[in-house]
């Protein structure tokens, strides 16, 4: 172990400042605390509980208290609050006694599950008598779940509407899974965070681009593979050939990904002329072939503007130049070799 680990993941510094000076403070002859975590409350009725399993395994697990650890944690928090604040006797029990183990008994609902507002996710005591002032010296971390179930309480909510959605207008919600993907490893703070709100998501969906998400769910949930993405076009890739061979730019992802479903941005310069003249006549044949051979959809992506305006005109410009067929809901939809993403 280098400086940097014993630095950047030592349990003992993943904490609050003011937590370091709470085994002076509770009474005399105090044996067990014992913690609980709620939801008080919020957008939504219920909660969608996930994201504790990670910290745990990542965090809690196993021996995480080793001497050096030991050793940096106290020279940290003597020149941070002063010498004499840092519960060294304390940590050096645990080393001693537990071999580094966390004498800790936490119980949580099962992750994934659905529980309304003001009632118990987990709890967190203390399994020695000796070892009171640790319940409430994880805390800080452990509470740090409230972002990962936010993530899936709110994607499940999304997913709801969506499936209300499907109900009312589609034959089938069989590609529900995929029907809101997930774009948001740029908009992230971090790589872990990413990780952490990219795994939420995927306890509804199964479709990203935030390969952290599913490393994350790898590791810390055993997801062998739990989402999925398509190969897509980004503005550069596009503006690259020019604004006067973007109808190359076109063909050459439908010729390089002769197979399975592509996406394609079309609003580098004029998303109406890119659905109506460049897919819907130019490369028509080639977008129509698709269908024929069984080898998976173009996806058109308008990037910008209104969604709830973009969207439309997309989809009636490429059903004038491609047609359309009628659901038994009497809804129109595109041929199956061509849908539209909306990101």
């Amino acid at each position: 172990m280098d400086d940097r680990d014993a630095l950047a993941h030592n349990l003992l510094l993943t904490t609050d400042s003011y937590k370091l000076s709470h085994h002076f403070q509770y009474p005399p002859k105090t044996e067990v605390v014992y913690s609980y975590f709620e939801s008080r409350g919020g957008k939504f009725p219920a909660v969608c509980f996930f994201g504790l399993q990670y910290i745990i395994k990542k965090w809690l697990e196993g021996v995480v208290v080793t001497k050096e650890k030991l050793e940096v944690a106290k020279s940290v928090c003597d020149a941070h609050l002063g010498p004499g604040i840092f519960n060294y006797d304390g940590w050096s029990y645990i080393l001693e006694q537990h071999g580094g183990k966390l004498p800790l008994r936490i119980r949580a609902v099962p992750e994934g599950s659905v529980v309304p507002f003001r009632n118990v996710l987990f709890t967190c005591e203390n399994t020695d008598p000796k070892c009171y002032w640790l319940t409430n010296y994880v805390e800080s971390l452990m509470v740090q779940a409230w972002y990962p179930m936010t993530v899936c309480t709110n994607s499940r909510a999304q997913k709801e509407i969506i499936a209300q959605y499907l109900h009312e207008t589609a034959d089938s919600i069989d590609g529900l899974p995929y029907k809101l993907h997930d774009f948001g490893f740029r908009g992230s703070t971090s790589v872990e965070s990413a990780g952490i709100g990219g795994a939420a998501h995927l306890v509804n969906f199964k479709g990203t681009d935030t390969i952290a998400g599913i490393m994350t769910a790898r590791l810390y949930y055993g997801a062998e593979m739990a989402g999925h993405s398509i190969p897509a076009a980004e503005h550069s890739t596009i503006t690259s050939w020019t604004r006067d061979r973007e109808s190359d730019a076109f063909k050459n992802m439908l010729e390089k990904f002769p197979t399975g479903a592509v996406a394609c941005v079309s609003d580098s310069y004029n998303i109406w002329e890119a659905c109506s003249r460049i897919w819907g006549e130019e490369l028509k044949g080639l977008v129509e072939d698709r269908g024929k051979r069984g080898a998976g959809p173009l996806v058109v992506r308008p990037d910008s503007g209104d969604p709830a305006t973009t969207v439309v005109k997309v989809l009636e410009i490429l059903g004038s130049k491609f047609g359309t067929s009628t659901n038994s809901k009497g809804y129109k939809l595109l041929p199956p070799y061509l849908r539209v993403i909306q990101v």
